[in-house]
């Protein structure tokens, strides 16, 4: 049998304004995210569904798990490799679509790491890695959605 992990949460729904879902505009969409003995993280629907823009909505959050994902299996792949990464950062964009139901999906997530490396010699693998990680990362394997990749690689400079 395959080894499993489990992973358990609690959310709670702090948007009751004395009214519950009377309507849908007598509530709010704040909730909070409890995992273990970690900060809560507090979130809200995307603005565009009456959220709080000050707090995480469960869209961005898909989108930063599938770039979080993709970076922690690209630097193992990395180190697997012999290339030295000292800077990662990524700047990801999902795209999702409504649909006439009231409901909707993402149509795709590019990924836009860019990554700088110690020697000259390792830009072309530090780029082919990410199809590699791409393979590998777990929540990217679980999406029916395209996560697309436009790396970019540098070798450090003195001032890094």
């Amino acid at each position: 049998m395959a080894k499993q992990h489990h992973y358990a949460l609690t959310i709670e729904w702090t948007g009751n304004t004395g009214e519950g879902t009377t309507s849908y505009r007598s509530y709010e969409r704040s909730h909070r995210i409890a995992v273990g003995n970690k900060p809560d993280i507090l979130a809200s629907s995307d603005p565009a569904f009456r959220g709080d823009r000050t707090r995480h909505n469960p869209e961005e959050l898909l989108v930063v798990a599938l770039s979080g994902c993709h970076m922690l299996s690209y630097l193992h792949l990395c180190a697997v490799a012999g290339i030295v990464v000292v800077a990662y950062a990524d700047s990801a964009v999902g795209t999702m679509a409504e649909t006439p139901d009231r409901g909707g999906y993402f149509t795709e997530v590019t990924l836009n790491p860019t990554v700088v490396v110690t020697e000259p010699w390792m830009v072309d693998k530090a780029n082919a890695l990410h199809h590699q990680a791409n393979k590998v990362c777990f929540i990217a394997n679980s999406c029916n959605f395209p996560v697309r990749h436009k790396p970019a690689c540098r070798v450090r400079d003195k001032g890094d």
